[in-house]
């Protein structure tokens, strides 16, 4: 398995796959969470409170770079939609659930929604947690079944 790691993120392209896509979800995601706040002053503040929900963004935007890299790099080498669609759709639903954050804008957009919209958001608030951990659990299984399956169907060579 650490062989295949070592092939894919070799190439330097992969490496800045892995940093874009980390930050273009860790940004968004500090913001909507309320790590960071732009008016009135540029502040990022982590409340002792607020470390678990933080340390979560952190790893669901880690575990996405790599699904989504690794994921790349295999449709790349791979080339046949029938083989790769698994993978994609596992990471796809992985990385937006955690994506779903209870922030002002999910709170706003939700409330609009009248009754069905303060159930929905009473529901994010109670489970913010668990789904974010069941998202980095089907990011954890798509990284590995991505890693097996580049050993063994692509044939990877050291």
């Amino acid at each position: 398995m650490n062989n295949t790691f070592g092939i894919i993120y070799s190439n330097p392209s992969y490496i800045l796959i892995l940093i874009g896509i980390f930050f273009l979800l860790f940004i968004p995601l500090i913001i909507i969470s309320e790590f960071l706040f732009f008016e009135p002053f540029l502040v990022f503040s982590i409340y002792p409170e607020t470390t678990l929900s933080f340390s979560l963004i952190v790893t669901l935007s880690l575990f996405s770079a790599f699904a989504v890299s690794m994921n790349i790099y295999r449709v790349k080498l791979i080339k046949e939609t029938k083989k790769i669609g698994s993978s994609i759709i596992g990471t796809i639903i992985g990385a937006s659930a955690g994506a779903c954050s209870c922030g002002p804008i999910a709170f706003s957009i939700i409330t609009t929604f009248g009754t069905a919209g303060s159930i929905a958001s009473s529901f994010l608030t109670v489970y913010e947690v668990p789904i974010r951990l069941t998202s980095i659990g089907i990011l954890v299984i798509v990284i590995f079944v991505t890693t097996k399956s580049l050993s063994r169907e692509c044939k990877v060579k050291s």
